[in-house]
C-alpha cells in the first residue's frame, strides 16, 4: 500500500473550476487537506470489481472512470466530474457489506449520468450573477438612502440579506432534486445489474438518523448529501419496490470486503487500536491479517514476518500476503531479500503494474547491475498498464541512469516530474534530452510533447 500526498494533482482534480460550490465545500476541504491519495492493488481490485457491473449498467463502460480513494476516515464519496470519482476509506471501513458501498457507488454513478455538475455548476453561475445584482442594487439604496437620510438604506441591507437567503434556498432546493435523481437513477442500476438496493438504503438512513442526533459534528457525506425525510421515504419506496431487494453479496464478495477493511484499519489505526478490534480471541483470516501488519508498525519485521509467513503458508496462491511481505522487507531495509516474494506476487497477480513497480525498486536497490535489465523490463511493463505513475517513471529514470543512457533517463525524469505536476522542472528535462535524441523517435516525441504542454486556463 502507498500514500501519495500530490496536492498539486489533487487540486485539479477536485476544483476543475473556480466556482466552488456551497455543497461541496466540506468534500474539498477534506479531500484537499487528507494526507493523499492511496494506491494499494487489492483494495483497487475490490472497488474496481463493484464499480464495473454498476459502470456498465449506466452506460459508462469503456468510458475511462477513475475511482481514486482519499487517506481519510470520514464516510465520504463525491464526484468532480465525469472521469472522477472518489472515496474516502472511511466509506470503505464503515460499510459492513460490499451491497453497502456498491450502493454509494451507484448513487455517485447517478450524478455522473445526470450530468449533475456540469448543471450544477451553470446554476452557480446564474446565483452568483444574480448575487452580484443584488449587491449593486442593495448597495445603491443604501447609499441613496443614507444621501437622502432615510430608512431607505436600512431597507437596501435587508433586501441584500434577504436575497441571499432566497438564492440559498434555490440552490439547496435544486440539489435535493438533484440527489433524489441520483437516488432513481442508482436504484435503476441496482436493478440492472441484480443487486439490492438494500444496503444503500442503511447507508442512507444512517446518515438521515446522524443529522436529526447531530447539528455539530455531521459527517461530509451527509452534508453534501441532504437527507430530508421526503427523499428517505422516496428511496425507501422504490428499494422495497425491487424485485432484488432481499439478494445478498455473494459470499467471497463479503471475505474479500472484510480483507480490504481488515488491512486499511492494520495500516491507518494505531496498532494498539487494532490489536484490540481484532483481539487474539479473533482467528478469523481477516482478523490475522490486520494484526500482522499491525505488528510490523508497532514491532517491526520480527514481529511480523512470522505472522505472514503462517498467513502464507495456508493461503500460497494469495498474491496481496507475498505483496506486503516484500513491501515490509523493503521499507525494512532488506531490500534484497524483499526480491523473492515480490516476484512470486507478480507470478501471481501479472496484471498489477504497482506490484511491478515495487518489485523493480527492491531490484534496483540490492545494488546487483545484473538485476537492471529485470527492473526496467518490470518498470515499462508497469508503466504500460499505469502511464500516469510518476513513482514508476522515477525508478527508470533511476535504471536508465544507471545504464548510462542519459537520454532516456532524462526522459523517464521530466515525465516523472510532469506527472507530480511540476511542470518547470519537467520541461527543463525535455529540453536537455531533447537535445540528445533523433528527430521523430518516440523518445523525442515524448520529450516534445511535454515542452509543448501548457497548463489549461481556469
Amino acid at each position: 500500500m502507498r500514500f501519495f500526498l500530490d496536492r498539486l494533482n489533487l487540486h485539479k482534480l477536485l476544483v476543475p473550476t473556480l466556482a466552488t460550490t456551497m455543497v461541496m465545500v466540506s468534500v474539498l476541504t477534506s479531500a484537499a487537506q487528507a494526507r493523499g491519495l492511496i494506491r494499494d492493488t487489492e483494495t483497487e481490485n475490490l472497488i474496481r470489481e463493484y464499480a464495473r457491473p454498476i459502470f456498465k449498467a449506466a452506460g459508462l463502460f469503456g468510458q475511462n472512470v477513475k475511482i481514486h480513494i482519499v487517506s481519510d476516515r470520514a464516510f465520504n464519496a463525491f464526484v468532480v466530474d465525469g472521469q472522477n470519482m472518489f472515496i474516502h476509506i472511511g466509506a470503505i471501513t464503515n460499510s459492513r457489506t460490499p451491497n453497502q458501498l456498491i450502493g454509494v457507488i451507484a448513487h455517485e454513478t447517478g450524478h455522473i449520468t445526470g450530468g449533475h455538475l456540469a448543471r450544477f455548476r451553470t446554476q452557480l453561475k446564474k446565483a452568483q450573477s444574480a448575487s452580484l445584482m443584488l449587491q449593486i442594487l442593495s448597495i445603491a439604496a443604501m447609499v441613496g438612502g443614507a444621501a437622502a437620510g432615510s430608512e431607505f438604506g436600512q431597507a437596501g441591507g435587508a433586501a441584500l440579506m434577504g436575497g441571499n437567503t432566497l438564492i440559498k434556498k434555490n440552490i439547496l432546493a435544486y440539489r435535493r432534486i438533484e440527489e433524489s435523481s441520483a437516488d432513481r437513477a442508482a436504484v435503476t442500476f441496482l436493478n440492472g445489474t441484480h443487486q439490492s438496493a438494500k444496503g444503500m438504503l442503511k447507508t442512507f438512513e444512517f446518515f438521515a438518523d446522524q443529522g436529526l442526533a447531530s447539528l455539530r459534528q455531521v459527517d461530509p457525506y451527509l452534508q453534501s448529501h441532504p437527507m430530508p425525510r421526503q427523499r428517505l421515504a422516496q428511496l425507501r419506496d422504490i428499494a422495497r419496490r425491487s424485485p432484488y431487494f432481499k439478494v445478498l453479496d455473494r459470499p467471497s464478495l463479503q471475505r474479500r470486503h472484510e480483507m480490504v477493511k481488515a488491512k486499511l484499519i492494520g495500516f491507518l489505526d494505531n496498532p494498539a487500536t487494532v490489536f484490540n478490534l481484532y483481539n487474539r480471541r479473533n482467528t478469523s483470516l481477516p482478523a490475522r491479517y490486520a494484526r500482522a501488519i499491525a505488528s510490523y508498525r508497532s514491532a517491526g519485521l520480527k514481529s511480523f514476518l512470522p505472522k505472514i509467513n503462517a498467513l502464507i503458508s495456508e493461503h500460497p496462491d494469495n498474491p496481496f500476503f507475498y505483496e506486503i511481505k516484500g513491501q515490509f522487507l523493503f521499507e525494512g531495509g532488506r531490500p534484497t531479500t524483499a526480491i523473492r516474494p515480490l516476484r512470486k506476487a507478480v507470478s501471481l497477480a501479472p496484471g498489477a503494474p504497482l506490484i511491478r513497480v515495487l518489485l523493480a525498486q527492491a531490484l534496483l536497490a540490492s545494488s546487483d547491475d545484473l538485476l537492471i535489465d529485470e527492473a526496467i523490463r518490470h518498470l515499462r511493463k508497469g508503466l504500460g498498464r499505469e502511464d500516469k505513475y510518476a513513482l514508476g517513471y522515477r525508478q527508470l529514470a533511476n535504471a536508465y541512469a544507471r545504464k548510462k543512457k542519459i537520454s532516456r533517463a532524462e526522459v523517464a525524469s521530466a515525465q516523472a516530474y510532469f506527472y507530480e505536476g511540476r511542470l518547470k522542472l519537467a520541461k527543463q528535462q525535455a529540453k536537455r534530452a531533447k537535445k540528445k535524441l533523433k528527430n521523430g523517435s518516440a523518445q523525442w516525441l515524448i520529450a516534445d510533447d511535454i515542452l509543448k504542454f501548457q497548463r489549461p486556463k481556469r
